[in-house]
């Protein structure tokens, strides 16, 4: 009788948003990440609110359908200066942990300070330095883009990261 291998954890990272959300999914092979897809999904400009949350829910079920993950992991928001903004922000991370939860994913969340720390090793990092930082990390021939899905690949990557110190005991 074989052994089965537990396969590796597939984390798909989120960078939410309104009118494009970021997503990446990744997982680790001998200690290295490595990425799968990467990719954003651009809501109808000039539409509804809800038709925009509704596409976004349509997308990332597709993702999850496709690619299989077994956590989301998503950017914490940040304070944003605009409230209409940052209502219309809450509404998309809502429908993003629905279709979490409607796909049985656990949910994981992280600031973008621990995101960029995790990822450059400075906490203050520019999108381009994260962008090449995470280039750089999963050996890929070209920058992700757009900047979205670089910021949503970070955060898979923070989530792996923070899931290994986990197991070993350093969390």
């Amino acid at each position: 009788m074989k052994k089965s291998r537990a396969e590796p954890l597939k984390a798909l990272g989120v960078d939410p948003g309104v009118n494009i959300v970021g997503y990446g999914v990744v997982s680790e092979t001998a200690g290295k990440p490595v990425c799968h897809v990467w990719g954003a999904i651009k809501t109808p400009q000039g539409a509804p609110l809800p038709e925009r949350l509704r596409h976004i829910a349509d997308g990332l079920r597709e993702i999850i359908a496709k690619h299989a993950p077994g956590e989301l992991a998503l950017e914490e928001s940040f304070f944003a200066k605009n409230a209409q903004t940052a209502l219309k922000l809450g509404h998309a991370r809502g429908v993003i942990m629905l279709v979490a939860a409607e796909a049985g994913l656990p949910v994981f969340e992280y600031s973008p300070l621990k995101v960029k720390q995790t990822v450059t090793g400075f906490g203050r990092a520019e999108k381009e330095q994260v962008r090449t930082m995470v280039r750089h990390m999963l050996s890929l021939k070209e920058n992700p883009t757009p900047l979205d899905a670089s910021d949503a690949l970070a955060v898979a990557i923070t989530h792996l990261n923070h899931q290994a110190a986990r197991k070993r005991g350093a969390l």
